[in-house]
């Protein structure tokens, strides 16, 4: 995950970088980029070029080491969200943030899933509350 934080005109003239990064613009100041670690490096580097091309002194850093992400997929994907939230489920390409398990979180649509990111300290309680509350199964690629 890559955060930048540069005046909201030159968040809104910033050119997304490719490598499947998503922007979520989460202050007017402030947005993050969430990637698959493996691709962070060379998001962080076109972050760091667009926006120096647009205001120099924006801020961007890698923050993927504060924050843990969850993914849940398959057919029961929005009922066992609802066991650990009241929040909506957002659409694939949205996003919104509240309380996830009795912490605060970003919740990110996707096609076919939600991607659930909070700070890293509360990565084994989310996947606990999940496990436990929301039936969900662990599975890895």
């Amino acid at each position: 995950m890559i955060v930048c934080l540069a005046s909201a005109e030159a968040l809104d003239r910033l050119v997304p970088p490719g490598h499947g990064a998503r922007m979520v613009r989460v202050a007017a100041d402030e947005a993050l980029f969430v990637a698959d670690a493996a691709t962070a490096p060379e998001v962080l580097r076109e972050v760091e070029d667009r926006i120096a091309a647009i205001e120099s002194d924006a801020v961007v850093r890698d923050v993927g080491d504060g924050w843990a992400a969850w993914t849940l997929v398959g057919p029961d994907t929005l009922d066992g969200f609802a066991h650990v939230s009241q929040l909506p489920s957002p659409a694939a390409g949205t996003w919104v943030q509240g309380d996830v398990a009795r912490v605060g979180a970003k919740v990110l649509g996707e096609d076919g899933g939600l991607t659930i990111l909070v700070p890293a300290y509360w990565d084994e309680h989310l996947r606990t509350r999940l496990v436990e509350d929301a039936g969900a199964t662990e599975a890895t690629a």
